[in-house]
């Protein structure tokens, strides 16, 4: 599968192998030259955890195409190194790169359970259901030590607030006695992401993720316990992993999703480049063709920044792609039902207390 490496170092276990310039930077420290004669120290890629300081954590989304209202990350930068991910750009905000920068630098948020509950605790709140992980995963490896998402569950619990999930990792398994107690009241949906079915391609896709099957079963176990669930596969890579569509749906329905979705990749800004040698130092025998693909998406580009066409794309390639999603979604029984997310329980904590 991966061409050879002989010539430059590949970082495994990393997405990423470069780290292009931050457009918002007027300088930077860069080795230009392999054969330069100036002082060089291999960067390190070694994981950095920093903690920030922010006024708010609840963000309005203005996309019509997401499908969501309000997004909540507790982290910023993501240690699963998906190659693909359209976060990376917001990493630049920062003054870091969108690429090793995006996967080892990873920024906390700490005070993200009181500013949730700040937020919650607003007059006009009207609980309109808030995605937790909209940006990056709010189940990376550092949540392990942290807990900060179990922290916003247990918040949400005590509110009534309606949430939705997504994840690649395994971890959310911990919290399922709090997703049950939500989800018993009608105030969560989760979807886990699954972009396809071969481990070899995962390995250097999505490298630090839980494994395919992991995912699967986690949308079995947490099914089991009445959570709906659903399936999102996403982001399809025309020539890389397109062909498991049909398997990845009739897995994911066969473990108990109720819904499903998918995405186009996209590759916008520095994620581009970042992109483009990742699979030409991976695939050397069919970059061409699988850039070519993507092109072909979205009218001769690589990205799009046109609602709604931008998450599905256009063009031969894109239209095949949808009527395949369709057929096997209907054939399925995929999206027949749609959890509704139940907004009239939210109620602050001692607001009923106060009414006598």
């Amino acid at each position: 599968m991966a061409g050879s490496r002989e010539e430059e170092t590949y970082y495994k276990g990393r997405g990423a192998q470069i780290n292009p310039k931050n457009r918002y930077l007027p300088v930077e420290y860069a080795r230009m030259h392999r054969e330069g004669i100036d002082e060089w120290r291999q960067p390190d890629t070694r994981t950095e955890y920093i903690d920030t300081h922010p006024r708010t954590i609840v963000n309005k989304v203005d996309s019509p195409d997401l499908g969501l209202a309000y997004s909540l990350n507790p982290y910023q930068g993501c240690e699963h190194g998906c190659i693909y991910c359209y976060a990376r750009n917001a990493h630049q905000y920062w003054g870091y790169s969108a690429g090793q920068d995006f996967e080892h630098k990873i920024l906390i948020k700490r005070n993200a359970p009181v500013l949730f509950r700040r937020f919650l605790d607003r007059p006009r709140w009207d609980a309109t259901p808030i995605s937790i992980s909209g940006n990056t995963d709010c189940y990376q490896p550092v949540e392990r030590q942290l807990g900060l998402t179990r922290q916003l569950l247990e918040i949400a619990l005590q509110y009534n607030q309606p949430v939705a999930l997504i994840t690649k990792n395994a971890l959310i398994l911990r919290d399922r006695d709090v997703l049950e107690e939500l989800a018993r009241r009608h105030l969560c949906m989760v979807f886990i992401s699954v972009t396809g079915l071969d481990e070899k391609l995962r390995r250097i896709l999505e490298p630090r993720t839980a494994t395919y099957r992991q995912r699967l079963e986690v949308i079995g176990r947490l099914s089991a316990s009445g959570i709906p669930m659903g399936v999102m596969s996403a982001p399809i890579i025309p020539g890389l992993n397109d062909h498991e569509l049909p398997g990845i749906l009739r897995a994911a329905r066969d473990q108990g999703a109720i819904q499903a979705g998918y995405t186009i990749v996209r590759l916008n800004d520095a994620v581009e480049s970042i992109f483009k040698d990742w699979l030409e130092k991976n695939f050397p025998d069919r970059a061409q063709k699988v850039w070519h693909l993507i092109q072909s998406c979205h009218g001769g580009e690589v990205h799009d920044s046109q609602w709604s066409r931008r998450i599905k794309g256009e063009g031969g390639v894109a239209d095949l792609i949808a009527r395949q999603f369709r057929i096997h979604t209907t054939r399925l029984g995929l999206n027949r039902e749609k959890a509704v997310l139940d907004r009239t329980r939210f109620c602050r904590p001692g607001q009923q207390l106060r009414l006598f």
